[in-house]
């Protein structure tokens, strides 16, 4: 992958979308290396970066500065604030900016994020059982971020990806 392009500089080749807990000490951090010893230059956030509630300033500038993003979809990526605005942001990029964005259903059914089933069920209802229960206050305070989440959610998993298997 060229870093630049004739529309825009890019700063990095690859921005990786993940979920720490699941894939950072495994497929994460295989696939960052392997990206690099290519000489594809890749961002990946640092772990200390998830202790803060919002995405740094920083955070959103690596997204608009990669060519391409590889979103990672785990089974507790919805369960995080911090990926599904990752998420929504990537989504804007690839629709304002022609980011090429590439999805890796890793031990996910792909139709689980397609249409939010399962751990990727995002709900308002407080009393429903939802794995994605840390977020509930902002659901119901905020409507809109939790439709530009579900949107993104579906967007993503309509693109050809790679599908890891091993569902539950």
């Amino acid at each position: 992958m060229a870093s630049t392009s004739s529309r825009r500089p890019w700063k990095y080749d690859v921005f990786l979308s993940f979920r720490g807990e699941d894939t950072r000490n495994n497929f994460t951090d295989h696939l960052y290396s392997t990206l690099n010893q290519r000489g594809i230059l890749t961002f990946r956030d640092d772990p200390e970066l998830e202790k803060g509630k919002s995405i740094g300033p920083e955070l959103f500038a690596a997204i608009e500065q990669s060519r391409c993003a590889i979103v990672i979809l785990s089974p507790r990526y919805a369960e995080s604030s911090w990926c599904l605005d990752e998420l929504v942001k990537i989504i804007q990029c690839m629709k304002r900016g022609g980011q090429q964005v590439l999805p890796v259903f890793y031990g996910v059914d792909p139709s689980e994020v397609r249409h939010q089933r399962g751990s990727f069920e995002l709900k308002r209802e407080t009393q429903v059982e939802v794995k994605v229960r840390e977020h509930e206050e902002v659901y119901t305070k905020n409507g809109d971020r939790l439709n530009a989440w579900r949107a993104a959610l579906t967007q993503v998993a309509n693109l050809s990806g790679w599908d890891g298997g091993n569902y539950r």
